[in-house]
């Protein structure tokens, strides 16, 4: 995904354009931290692209296929801690809450999520989503 987009602030609210943060990622790179991947995963929900979330889903316990609701408007990300996860480690994991507004009503997803390294590539395996 290239165009007007790649010079907008990223969706992640990581202070860097999509092009520079996000972007580069759905365009293929490979992220070198859990939490790179898990906010270009959340960029990809704002985005809808079903796709890319499951290219970096873990095989093990990925659907087979991915429905995104249109109606789900993705707002903010808060990355609320991160432990392990770096360029040499093998899992890592990232708690974060995602807000969003669903038929006018607004709400919170708080998760941690679990990700492992193979190959040099980050997957999300899966996560505690609290209450």
């Amino acid at each position: 995904m290239t165009g007007s987009k790649d010079h907008e602030n990223c969706m992640c609210l990581s202070g860097e354009a999509y092009g520079q943060c996000c972007g580069r990622f759905h365009n293929g790179a490979r992220a070198a931290t859990a939490e790179q991947l898990m906010r270009s995963r959340y960029a990809a929900f704002v985005l809808l692209d079903a796709d890319y979330l499951l290219r970096t889903w873990h095989s093990r316990t990925a659907p087979e296929e991915l429905e995104l609701d249109p109606g789900m408007e993705w707002r903010r990300l808060d990355i609320l801690s991160t432990s392990r996860g770096g360029p040499l480690d093998s899992e890592g994991t990232v708690e974060f809450k995602a807000h969003f507004r669903h038929d006018g009503e607004r709400g919170v997803l708080h998760e941690t999520s679990r990700f492992v390294r193979e190959n040099r590539r980050w997957l999300y395996v899966d996560g505690d989503v609290r209450g």
